[in-house]
């Protein structure tokens, strides 16, 4: 059984004072001071504090190809990835690109036919697209490991412009203009923008290019924050780093969503997912709209994810989102049939000690294993990879790691040792996909976990829980809970977690798996609830929480919400 440590961020105590003194709530400011903020004006939620889009290397001249594109009347085909930020990318690009006059239509590969990104398969279906055979190829969330697809496209005729965020190979694709924080020489401070915020930054810069060409006055053109809500869902969903630039970017998308500003796909969405767009939060844009976006591209067709998306009609909106919303739920259950053959197949991983796993069954879904691994890499706590048939004798898998392991540089480690044992991989730290030969996975597993322990040096991992410490009494009501709603927390800026010491006065199951608890601490008692733990606690525990409002008839409380406890006898 792995043991958890939990531990305290350190508080930066003079920016806590700088921001106390500049009018920021107290546990606000201790929380900033936790995350790096030191002044006030740190947190940028307007859109004069933006990064300029200058900074994106060859933005200016994709802006000048797209411009020149639309002035000659060409057509653009839009090649979109099919997860989440992939679907976002696409409608920003859609919609913008239509209101600056581009003729443009949209392609979504299916992840079983043609693989990841712009491939030469893809770039044959571009050839014959119902809308005509287009003259730009342009990506969005793909495209820098395309150097195959490229030079198809490029053979048959069509230019191609690459947006993307992931990080690059060894070589470039031959495309007109690469637009990527990440590629190399980029000096744009921020490199965690999501695909669908290097898109945006496109949209910004090519508006500029028209307005400068006289197509727009100084200040006309369409009204690119309008797509804020857009942004900020592909955003959050794709789990990049919220730093400054994309903390601004999502809270001004928030703030369209909570003033009732949002596209009709979206408010269709929060329908079906049972959430309220006037509180709209980060949780609701990462696990309530996101993974029903995200199961249209798993098992079936990201264009329906796209059109709802694109759609300015709240009924065909409604249409499009309760499908989502069916494939979503059959998207739950083959993954919880999956996550448990897994973990029935992984029952002796504690006993072996592998720095790592791996896991592969011939009936499953390659769709979800991602979802799959990312369950197994919570349990226990080590870089995790996933694997389905693909077709033709291959195997596609998804990883998750953790925070000590890069999962990329790790499986580039292993294509270096074992040349040709992987025939093609991509992704990020914490995430990756890869495909190999099926006669290749028996020595593959090895040669994973041999790399984990070179690239680390470790054997073992073990998992940190990381607090803001004490939660003071006096800030343990409703009001705080509203005003810790209210903020931009995600990847790379965290939630506020807790850790107090409790005397458990009452426990009951809720709904046959939720433990529901009546705690006391210094004299005064909270409601509190751990989602998905169905066995008892001790009498006295250390707990890890989250401070949120419940509303129930109408009435509304405080509640803590449990991620951890653990038995605090002695303490």
């Amino acid at each position: 059984m792995l043991s958890t440590r939990i531990t305290q961020r350190r508080i930066d105590d003079q920016a806590r004072q700088h921001l106390e003194q500049a009018g920021v709530h107290p546990l606000l400011a201790r929380l900033w001071a936790a995350r790096g903020v030191r002044e006030a004006a740190d947190i940028r939620r307007q859109w004069s504090a933006l990064l300029p889009p200058r900074g994106l290397t060859q933005v200016e001249h994709a802006a000048t190809l797209l411009a020149d594109a639309i002035a000659r009347g060409e057509r653009l085909l839009v090649v979109a990835d099919y997860d989440c930020d992939g679907a976002t990318a696409c409608a920003v690009a859609l919609r913008a690109l239509r209101q600056m006059g581009a003729r443009v239509d949209f392609l979504v590969p299916n992840r079983f036919e043609t693989g990841y990104g712009l491939s030469p398969a893809v770039v044959e279906l571009a050839c014959t697209h119902p809308a005509g055979r287009p003259d730009w190829l342009m990506t969005v969330d793909n495209g820098i490991a395309s150097v195959e697809g490229v030079a198809a496209a490029n053979a048959r005729g069509m230019k191609v412009l690459v947006t993307d965020h992931h990080l690059p190979g060894d070589e470039l694709p031959a495309a007109a203009a690469i637009v990527n924080p990440n590629q190399p020489g980029c000096g744009f401070p921020s490199k965690n923008l999501a695909g669908v915020g290097v898109i945006f930054y496109l949209m910004l810069a090519l508006r500029a290019e028209l307005r400068q060409r006289g197509v727009y006055p100084p200040d006309g053109g369409p009204r690119l924050p309008e797509l804020a809500d857009l942004v900020a869902l592909g955003t959050v969903a794709d789990v990049v780093r919220l730093d400054d630039n994309n903390r601004l970017l999502v809270t001004q998308g928030l703030q369209r969503m909570r003033q009732g500003r949002l596209q009709p796909g979206l408010r269709a969405l929060f329908a079906v997912a049972g959430r309220d767009w006037r509180q709209a939060t980060t949780f609701d844009l990462g696990f309530a709209l996101g993974p029903r976006i995200n199961a249209a591209g798993r098992l079936a067709d990201m264009s329906l994810g796209i059109r709802c998306l694109l759609t300015d009609d709240d009924d065909e909106a409604l249409r499009l989102a309760r499908e989502l919303d069916a494939i979503n739920r059959e998207r739950r259950e083959i993954e919880t049939e999956m996550r448990e053959q897994a973990l029935a197949a992984c029952e002796h991983i504690g006993r072996q000690g592998q720095a790592s796993l791996c896991v592969y069954e011939p009936g499953w879904h390659q769709g979800v294993v991602g979802l799959v691994a990312s369950r197994l890499k919570e349990k226990f706590w080590c870089p995790t990879l996933a694997f389905a048939p693909a077709g033709d004798g291959e195997l596609r898998g998804s990883g998750r790691s953790i925070p000590d392991v890069h999962l990329r540089d790790v499986l580039d480690l292993v294509a270096k040792r074992h040349p040709g044992m992987i025939a093609k991989f991509g992704g990020h730290a914490m995430a990756a996909g890869l495909t190999l030969p099926q006669s290749a996975y028996a020595d593959f597993v090895p040669a994973f976990d041999a790399a984990v322990r070179e690239w680390s040096g470790r054997d073992r991992f073990e998992p940190v829980l990381e607090t803001d410490g004490s939660l003071e009494s006096g800030y343990a009501n409703v009001g705080v809970a509203g005003i810790l709603a209210q903020e931009v927390w995600g990847a790379g800026f965290p939630a506020p977690l807790f850790a107090d010491v409790f005397q458990v006065n009452h426990q009951r199951l809720v709904g046959g798996k939720h433990l529901k608890l009546a705690l006391e601490r210094s004299g005064q008692r909270f409601d509190a609830i751990w989602f998905g733990r169905d066995q008892p606690l001790p009498a006295r525990i250390r707990a890890a929480y989250r401070l949120e409002s419940n509303t129930w008839n109408g009435l509304v409380s405080v509640q803590l919400v449990f991620e951890h406890a653990e038995d605090a006898q002695g303490s």
